[in-house]
């Protein structure tokens, strides 16, 4: 029987050296035209060993494909299996595009040129619509996901593939990763490139060796990385693969080893942003616990084969625009892939997939002091040590820790993994970061370590003994081995020289507990173990659904101070969206105002007590003369829905205008005159035949923009004649004051004065919804209305006047409160009480006293500006609106247009909050930015919002 000789294919290590092929345009065109017998104009494109070219017919704007021009050492055999693999993909995975070869006037256009360098293999593959993540801007969650969602759509396509060019040895073969390392290494010129190669690459192959027999193979495309994924115009998420030309028969691994490196390289991204991809892949291949022990090696041999390669190709080919310039993008891979010891981000993946844990590392020596009594302090976000603002003070925590040692305590502590807020005297910029990795510790007598080698690192003390290595912050100067007293000291626990960093991410905190063990055990104070956290979940169960929240994936706040909001893991975000918490989250003068009430008296408002008449006459001081009566209820709905009854009793009208696109509330009354479709799409067809709508009266996008704004005014004026010429005057019109809803849009110039003007001659009411704008917000005027010079005759206001405590008030003139018991009596159980009335007289002093209102008007001119020259560089913002502390950021896809960029402020949002500023979207369209912070915010804090902003828009969301 005779043996078919092997096909013969690539082997790298027969030759390292790969120069790519440089045809010049005019060589390319003639010889397209020549063998596919179609002229054509070029594009360049990158590759670092081919030649690639997007290709169009002569004078055509539209791609015919795009041409590739392999590299000579490839063979034909090989060429055709790239193009049978893509082919098996597209038929299997339909919901994907993979691109095939064109066709031709003489067929598939795939053949051999004689070109001036010799026999080359040219084809015309598809040219797939839309754009790769080339570059290094940041990828969401939801990409990330995405492309391990490829890359195990894929490779498993791909599972059962075979060819007789399936053996090549390629240099991208993580296989042969280690082989490569050690044929480019030696050649590298640079020293300490060589020395950070050397060392990742050392401990990546220890850590593979245990797994590598054990490893399925398969064949696969092992290249699905951010330059060979496209997202289709208009989508956030890639659903198309191209480029098989690394395909062969591998590791299975390998396929998401490779599509992790090409994440690690984005903007802030770091080996826990992989996670989702892992996850993703996970899905559809099922990793095994051997292949899962070889993942994170694999990607550090990527990086390792991608930095050496990278620059023997410069090397070798410095005109190689594309491989220079992947150059510091590789180094960042590796950098990325060995910034965490492979044992945790191995333990981090491990329960990011859902897989069993291991105990945490037992302590493995005699205990490092000896045992004593000691108290544990409490410095999570909910500790009373942090009240008051107390957890920004560098001094709160060792204040704390010494009046325990005073009190008798022979030592303090804090433990490891757990929240520590006290002493965040600088909390941004906000990392994720936040948990400590080690056990702080204050003793009240200087005390010896246990017998170990003991030595000084830089400003740490680090002793070992056996096993265990401890490195002790604090204590620099205790090298005798005795630790200092009334001193504090942060003791962490080393695992094979590793030391994990002062705070960690919660994920990471796991894994790192996991592997190097709880410092706390050292000393016989071991952290608890830490429980999930269900909150969540539990909310899903038990709120109704419509109860929302914000983000899908909320970080859980559970404390507020002043501009500031920090979650149960102890992480400080800038609130620039919480008009809620108006003089500031906690602030202490409220604080005390309703604790202090509390031990007095709290009751129903028919009880007879001197602050609900204190107040009444405190807010009633703030309008313009003659508003002098004062109901109080609970929020902005029900105050907007008492002022529309006030208008019907006082008129025995039932008929209310109102402005398009606004919201006012949610009680039944107050949603029949909000028609934001935001908030209820089928808004203006489901209102009852009592309201009558006009025009929102929004310059920038409405129906008549900037000098033709004017024109507003008088066509709500023609509505409500109109409306009185059918017989049915109406009874009020409700707007706000400022346009809040639509993002801070200043209404135009008169529009108040001349619809309130109608409304009165037909003899009803004009009520001014200042619940969002009202209060000091605008800083220029107190109450929006004041910014049109119009006085309206009912003014609802919530929100800012309770400084996060469920306040609301209406207030008219007498003649009109009394026209309310034609339609009944009034009563509101807590609206008023006597807590809700100090708290709302402190709010009040703290506006006035504080000078809130002016802080509004400087502070928010400064954040005005700054934005509107953040608009300069960035087209996606369209306009910044609004006045003060109530401004509003519309992002438009198109300036001429307006075309509402909805998903990518969405995005954007969610890409603040990673960067530590919570903020939301508002408008009919969602595609503004509604910055309302608390009035207390600062300078510095709202550069931080801008800063923050302008990194999102150019690095990317």
């Amino acid at each position: 029987m005779t043996e078919t000789a092997p096909t013969p294919v690539f082997d790298y290590f027969s030759q390292v050296d790969l120069p790519t092929p440089t045809l010049s345009d005019d060589e390319v065109r003639r010889l397209f035209a020549d063998t596919f017998g179609v002229d054509i104009d070029v594009r360049g494109l990158g590759s670092q060993q081919d030649q690639n070219f997007r290709v169009f017919r002569r004078g055509s704007s539209e791609p015919l494909g795009v041409l590739k021009l392999s590299n000579p050492v490839f063979s034909e055999a090989e060429i055709e299996m790239q193009d049978a693999a893509a082919a098996l993909v597209a038929e299997r995975t339909p919901h994907l595009r993979i691109p095939r070869i064109v066709e031709g006037p003489h067929g598939a256009m795939s053949t051999w040129w004689e070109s001036s360098q010799g026999r080359i293999h040219a084809r015309v593959i598809e040219n797939i619509d839309g754009r790769t993540l080339m570059g290094s801007g940041y990828l969401s969650p939801a990409v990330v996901e995405r492309m391990g969602a490829l890359s195990g759509a894929v490779s498993l396509s791909l599972a059962d593939f075979t060819h007789p060019a399936s053996g090549r040895v390629l240099q991208w073969d993580l296989r042969h990763a280690g082989r490569v390392i050690d044929t480019l290494l030696p050649l590298e010129p640079d020293a300490e490139v060589r020395d950070i190669v050397q060392r990742a690459a050392d401990a990546a192959r220890a850590a593979l060796a245990t797994v590598r027999d054990a490893l399925p193979v398969q064949a696969g495309h092992f290249d699905v990385t951010d330059d060979n994924v496209l997202r289709a115009p208009g989508e956030t998420v890639p659903d198309a693969v191209i480029d098989f030309g690394d395909v062969c028969v591998s590791w299975r691994v390998g396929e998401i080893a490779v599509t992790v490196s090409s994440i690690l390289h984005h903007d802030d991204a770091t080996p826990e942003s992989a996670l989702p991809a892992i996850r993703a892949f996970d899905r559809v291949r099922d990793l095994t616990d051997d292949e899962i022990t070889a993942l994170w090696p694999l990607v550090v041999l990527r990086g390792a084969v991608l930095v050496l390669s990278g620059r023997a190709q410069v090397r070798l080919d410095d005109e190689n625009a594309y491989a220079s310039v992947a150059l510091d993008r590789e180094f960042r891979i590796l950098e990325q892939a060995a910034s965490v010891p492979l044992p945790v981000i191995t333990a981090a993946t491990r329960a990011a997939l859902g897989r069993p844990a291991a105990n945490p590392r037992a302590w493995g020596a005699a205990p490092l002091l000896p045992e004593v009594p000691f108290v544990e302090l409490d410095a999570t976000t909910e500790s009373p040590l942090n009240d008051g603002g107390a957890w920004l003070d560098a001094g709160t925590l060792d204040n704390a820790a010494l009046d325990a040692l005073d009190a008798g305590a022979a030592m303090v502590t804090l433990p490891a993994w757990t929240a520590q807020l006290t002493g965040t005297s600088a909390p941004f910029p906000s990392t994720a970061a936040s948990l400590p990795t080690g056990v702080t510790v204050w003793l009240a007598e200087p005390t010896p370590l246990a017998p170990g080698d003991i030595r000084r690192e830089g400003e740490d003390l680090v002793w070992t003994s056996a096993d265990e290595t401890v490195t002790i912050t604090g204590a620099a100067a205790a090298a005798s081995g005795v630790l200092p007293a009334r001193t504090r000291l942060v003791l962490r626990r080393a695992i094979d020289g590793a030391i994990p960093p002062a705070r960690t991410t919660p994920a990471l905190a796991a894994a790192w507990r996991e592997v190097a063990g709880d410092p706390g055990a050292a000393i016989g104070v071991p952290a608890e173990t830490p429980v999930d956290d269900d909150v969540l979940a539990r909310r899903h169960e038990v709120l109704a659904e419509v109860q929302e929240h914000y983000y899908a994936a909320p970080p859980r706040i559970e404390r507020g101070w002043r501009e500031h909001l920090i979650d149960v893991n102890g992480r400080v975000y800038l609130d620039m969206v919480n008009n809620v918490a108006s003089v500031g989250h906690a602030h202490p003068r409220v604080v005390e105002a309703g604790s202090r009430q509390m031990h007095l008296l709290n009751t129903n408002s028919r009880f007879h007590y001197r602050a609900i008449t204190d107040y009444a006459d405190r807010i009633a001081a703030t309008l313009p003369e003659g508003f002098d009566t004062v109901f109080f209820v609970n929020s902005g709905s029900e105050a907007t829905d008492l002022a529309i009854r006030l208008a019907m009793a006082a008129t025995g009208r039932p008929d209310i205008v109102a402005m398009r696109e606004a919201y006012h509330g949610w009680t039944y009354a107050s949603d029949a005159v909000s028609t934001s479709i935001a908030d209820n799409p089928y808004a203006l067809s489901t209102r009852p035949d009592w309201v009558h709508t006009v025009d929102a009266a929004n310059s920038y996008r409405g129906k008549h923009r900037g000098a033709d704004a004017e024109k507003y005014a008088p066509e709500a004026v023609a509505v409500i004649d109109e409306l009185a010429a059918s017989g049915r005057p109406p009874a009020g019109m409700i707007a706000e004051t400022y346009f809040g809803n639509a993002g801070g849009v200043a209404l135009p110039e008169g529009y108040l004065g001349a619809v309130y003007a109608a409304i009165r001659r037909h003899g009803g009411l004009a009520i001014a919804d200042e619940v969002q704008v009202g209060y000091g917000r605008l800083g220029e005027w107190f109450w929006g209305f004041q910014q049109q010079g119009a006085v309206p005759d009912i003014v609802a206001v919530a929100k800012s006047i309770g400084g996060g405590h469920p306040l609301g008030a209406v207030v008219t003139r007498r003649e009109i409160a009394d026209r309310y018991r034609t339609g009944g009596y009034f009563f509101s159980s807590t609206g008023g009480s006597p807590v809700s009335s100090v708290i709302g007289m402190a709010v009040l002093d703290v506006i006035e006293q504080e000078g809130l209102q002016e802080n509004a008007r400087v502070v928010g001119a400064h954040l005005k500006r700054r934005l509107e020259e953040l608009g300069k560089k960035h087209d996606l913002m369209g306009t910044v609106h609004g006045s003060g502390l109530y401004l509003g950021v519309e992002f438009v896809r198109d300036r001429e247009t307006l075309e509402p960029a909805t998903t990518e402020t969405a995005a954007i949002c969610d890409r603040l909050l990673e960067l530590g500023v919570i903020m939301q979207p508002t408008g009919d369209h969602q595609n503004v930015l509604k910055i309302k912070p608390p009035l207390v915010v600062t300078r510095a804090s709202v550069d931080v919002f801008v800063d923050a902003l302008d990194r999102v828009l150019t690095t990317g969301y």
